[in-house]
């Protein structure tokens, strides 16, 4: 059940409005509980979810919830464009009404909108907030070994190529003020998937803005399918080659340009 608007709580204590990015493609089974959880978690923001004409009836779910739900908006876009292409048209919406941040958070409840208040309590101090895997305190759950390796080998890789202080670049529990989005260079953003995380983390640490990591809970999802695919992972290992290969020369040229770390 989605809980009542509470037009006296708005946003979150210094940081301003916010805004949860959920992007969707056939997640019917899902999308009521990880609304119903955001907004208990944290009645003051609001939800977007971004849905990708899923034919299982997700769209017209998220329309029934948004009807009974101020908090609760609706971004209908025309087929399946991935991850990366969700959350950059989140990011505009977010932007063109003046939100004072962003939350990635993903549809299928391995990121837990419980853990929501503690990054957002984090960017009160801080330009982006991630919700790390790989951190001291966090827990994963019920991950096949197949996967936890990949992500830690992955997360490796990432931080040894790029140079990035980062455990977990390629999470994507994420917080994002309004002032790092303005930072970053969205406009030249291709990737999906796990490198469109990474990307985000690359740009932002370039930009020089304020980044921290806070441990979570990441569950694996009990209803549905994962979107996760050899292509995908193939994009990771192929874009994250490509920049740390280019950020080395940039930096043979000019050395001060990657070391900024705040």
């Amino acid at each position: 059940m989605v809980l009542a608007a509470d037009t006296k709580t708005v946003g979150h204590p210094g940081v301003g409005r916010v805004l949860v990015v959920v992007p969707t493609y056939n997640e019917a089974d899902n999308v009521s509980r990880i609304v119903a959880r955001v907004r208990a978690a944290a009645p003051g923001v609001d939800i977007l979810v971004a849905d990708d004409n899923s034919p299982d009836g997700t769209g017209a779910i998220c329309d029934r919830l948004a009807g009974a739900d101020p908090h609760v908006h609706v971004l209908h876009r025309p087929g399946k464009e991935g991850l990366g292409a969700a959350y950059l048209a989140g990011f505009a919406w977010a932007r063109q009404r003046g939100y004072d941040a962003v939350v990635e958070m993903d549809a299928d409840g391995s990121h837990a909108p419980e853990d929501l208040p503690a990054l957002l309590d984090a960017a009160r101090e801080a330009d982006v907030v991630i919700g790390s895997r790989w951190t001291r305190g966090a827990r994963v759950v019920n991950w096949p070994w197949h996967r936890l390796l990949l992500s830690r080998c992955g997360n490796l890789y990432a931080r040894l190529a790029l140079g990035m202080p980062v455990s977990d670049a390629t999470g994507g529990y994420r917080v994002y003020r309004s002032r790092a989005l303005d930072a970053i260079d969205l406009a030249s953003v291709r990737s999906q998937g796990y490198a469109f995380q990474v990307e985000l983390s690359r740009l932002a640490h370039r930009a020089g803005v304020r980044m921290v990591e806070v441990p979570i809970t990441f569950v694996e999802r009990e209803h549905g399918d994962s979107k996760m695919s050899p292509l995908i992972v193939a994009e990771a290992l192929w874009r994250i080659t490509s920049w740390g290969l280019r950020d080395r020369r940039a930096a043979a040229r000019r050395p001060e340009a990657l070391a900024r770390w705040p």
